[in-house]
């Protein structure tokens, strides 16, 4: 059975992507940590939608996570047509005072998990000659961030890496969208510890101009059917993109780290 497997499925923009596919009546494989959630949601989407919603409860920042994944749809025997890198985690604060293995457990899942499931589920769509993936990156790709720096760096390497396959996959008919969200009003914060002073210092309060989950998804969807290698959702984050590919990386870092230790009293 084809199927849409979504990561980092229960929650902000990766549920607002479930429910925009079920609307377009894919089946859906649902990747996130808490099972009673993903349960829920499956029933909720079957049931409105005539789809079949299913889900793996999985912790993608341990490494086994991916080939477990890949294993369990082999077993079930799904086949992923739509593959959807979107669960990721942040960090702030002073990076040398930050928990070394907090920050090792991001790059776990903000990085070599997306790489795995991609290393995985790439080669049976090549084979097919059709598929989709979607990574899901950041604005924080496109510059250094002081205080955040592992989870810019992470972003950076989504970037990179996408680009780049987006290139290999052509020859085989697979699609690939690279997607920068800007801020979202998502549990985001509180995930990676973020409140506060810090919140405030670091600019990631939900305000007015943050867009929801459901734009950012639907951005994501068209997109998709325009045939995009990449989108940036919201029209002030593609002028803030436009403009910072004006201004030096080492530039944009310092003058960052001057406003955020200003704001965060440091």
């Amino acid at each position: 059975m084809q199927t849409t497997l979504i990561t980092g499925a229960s929650g902000g923009i990766g549920e607002a992507l479930t429910t925009r596919f079920a609307e377009r009546k894919h089946n859906l494989l649902l990747v996130a940590r808490n099972a009673d959630k993903l349960a829920a949601q499956c029933r909720q989407l079957a049931d409105k939608f005539g789809i079949t919603a299913q889900y793996i409860a999985a912790d993608l920042a341990t490494p086994a996570a991916p080939a477990e994944i890949f294993a369990e749809t082999q077993r079930r025997g799904l086949e992923v047509a739509v593959l959807i890198n979107n669960a990721g985690i942040g960090s702030g604060g002073e990076f040398a005072q930050l928990a070394l293995e907090a920050e090792l457990r991001l790059i776990q899942l903000n990085v070599a998990a997306l790489v795995a499931l991609t290393h995985l589920f790439v080669p049976p769509m090549q084979a097919r000659r059709s598929g989709i993936v979607v990574n899901v990156a950041s604005m924080a790709a496109f510059m250094p961030v002081p205080y955040m720096a592992t989870y810019a760096a992470s972003k950076a390497f989504v970037r990179s890496f996408t680009e780049a396959i987006t290139e290999e996959c052509k020859p085989h008919n697979v699609q690939v969208l690279l997607l920068f969200p800007g801020l979202t009003r998502t549990n985001f914060n509180e995930a990676a510890g973020i409140a506060g002073d810090l919140s405030k210092g670091l600019n990631t309060e939900y305000t007015s101009a943050t867009q929801t989950p459901q734009q950012v998804a639907d951005e994501a969807l068209k997109a998709l059917d325009a045939g995009k290698q990449a989108v940036i959702s919201g029209a002030m984050n593609r002028l803030g993109a436009k403009l910072l590919a004006l201004v030096p990386a080492a530039v944009t870092a310092r003058s960052l780290a001057k406003s955020y230790r200003q704001k965060m009293g440091l």
